[in-house]
């Protein structure tokens, strides 16, 4: 075991938070548009506890099994705050998805984070 793999689910919730934003940023700005209040108004469609539980219905069949592992400490951290916008089911499985985002990105897995952010968000 290295030491990535000894962080707290909530550790790597935290980070990943960022990843995702990041990577929905990218998706945005690569789009053309430039008014960053419409990119702003666009990031809380990817952004939000409910659409990112949404999204992982799309998600969880193509985990493996490390990367569901890593997702389940992530939903199961302790100390998390419930906002009055998401359901604590969702809000738990958005901070899953943040886990295994934040460990992705630690591994150097930034293809994965690509791929399975596309599997979750990309176009229908």
């Amino acid at each position: 075991m290295d030491e990535i793999d000894g962080i707290g689910g909530g550790a790597l919730a935290y980070l990943g938070d960022t990843v995702i934003e990041i990577t929905v940023r990218e998706k945005l700005v690569k789009t053309g548009r430039r008014d960053v209040g419409e990119l702003n108004r666009m990031s809380r469609d990817y952004v939000t506890a409910k659409n990112q539980s949404k999204a992982l219905e799309k998600i969880l069949p193509a985990l493996d099994e490390e990367e569901t592992a890593i997702y389940k400490r992530g939903r199961n951290a302790h100390g998390v705050s419930i906002p009055k916008s998401a359901s604590a089911n969702e809000y738990r499985r958005a901070t899953g998805m943040e886990a295994l985002f934040g460990w992705l990105y630690l591994k150097g897995r930034n293809e994965r984070i690509r791929e399975i952010f596309e599997i979750g968000f990309g176009e229908e």
